[in-house]
């Protein structure tokens, strides 16, 4: 259907975003970068932490080069820790398998940590001009309604009916600015409210003529989110608090932490090294990842002795202004912005 490929790209040289900080560049690095932070993150989220990133690492070798900490604490605060894990062991794996240089070969670029083939086709076509199709969440949005493409998106029988239309609806030529097209398409009039009057694809979209916006895509099935709890130890101890390293694969893979243990449990203070009384209560929160909701009970003690037979496991005391500049996740940033 060259109409739809035509309509797109006419619609964004005249409406479509031109001015965002990643655009005008075919440097995969700068692509790819951005390609990351926008999976599940929303534009207006990710360019003041995109900029920050790429004045600190430039370029692949300095992303290569730099320490895991550094790196997550200019990630801390976009959220999907994984990503800025797996980006900076992409870049690794590019300095050690292709001498620093930004593969051009969609099967290399899919073979690095937190590359899926939609992201790969759009750095491949932002940066080299090639003709392959994405297939993020926000076209999933546009093809499904405009094809009337039925089923939930995520199901695997539909995703591939959607990944046959997506090639076959790629046009010969302005790949680019087709691809820029259907992003900005589905971020701003085709999102979850749709603003139908201005789209440029209204006369053929099935969901706008047969009444069926409110039914396409078809929502995920509905599942009781599961809920899960924790108790955050925080350690008090002449103005500095007590952080660990958690381990470098699951929630918050490499960041530093509070310790934890289980709700019901008692603190076990004399693994750290010390003894303490309960000090003020602090709120309990609620913090939602893709898959649960975590309850988190934060309990602080102030150190009042410390045991000279015990060592101190390998954590740090570091003084809560300090460590928010740190890797750390969200709900700890929380804590420490009320201790400090």
């Amino acid at each position: 259907m060259p109409d739809f490929a035509a309509l797109l790209i006419a619609w964004q040289k005249t409406h479509g975003r031109h001015d965002l900080p990643w655009q005008g560049t075919h440097d995969p690095y700068a692509i790819w970068l951005s390609e990351i932070m926008l999976q599940q993150t929303q534009v207006a989220s990710v360019i003041a932490y995109y900029q920050r990133f790429l004045a600190r690492f430039p370029d692949i070798a300095a992303l290569a080069e730099a320490p895991l900490d550094e790196v997550l604490a200019h990630w801390s605060g976009l959220g999907y820790y994984a990503r800025g894990r797996n980006l900076h062991r992409a870049a690794q794996l590019v300095m050690e398998r292709h001498a620093g240089i930004f593969p051009a070969d969609p099967d290399a670029v899919m073979a690095l940590p937190g590359i899926g083939r939609s992201t790969a086709a759009a750095i491949l076509a932002f940066a080299f001009g090639q003709r392959r199709a994405i297939l993020d969440g926000n076209v999933k949005r546009v093809l499904a309604r405009c094809f009337g493409i039925a089923g939930y998106p995520g199901a695997k029988a539909v995703e591939n009916a959607l990944w046959q239309k997506a090639e076959l609806l790629l046009p010969d030529t302005g790949i680019e600015t087709y691809t820029q097209a259907l992003m900005d398409l589905g971020a701003t009039l085709c999102a979850r409210r749709p603003a139908c009057g201005p789209c440029p694809l209204r006369a053929m979209c099935v969901a706008y003529n047969e009444n069926r916006l409110a039914e396409l895509p078809t929502p995920k099935p509905r599942k009781l989110q599961p809920q899960k709890e924790t108790a955050m130890l925080i350690l008090r101890r002449k103005g500095e608090v007590y952080l660990e390293k958690r381990p470098p694969a699951g929630i918050w893979g490499g960041m530093w932490s509070f310790p934890e243990y289980g709700v019901e449990d008692e603190a076990g203070l004399a693994r750290f090294g010390v003894k303490g009384k309960a000090g003020a209560t602090l709120p309990e929160m609620l913090h939602t990842f893709t898959h649960f909701r975590l309850r988190i009970v934060p309990r602080l003690f102030e150190v009042t002795a410390t045991l000279p037979e015990a060592r101190e496991p390998g954590g740090l005391w570091i003084a809560p202004a300090e460590a928010l500049g740190a890797a750390i996740p969200a709900p700890v940033r929380e804590i420490l912005k009320a201790l400090a």
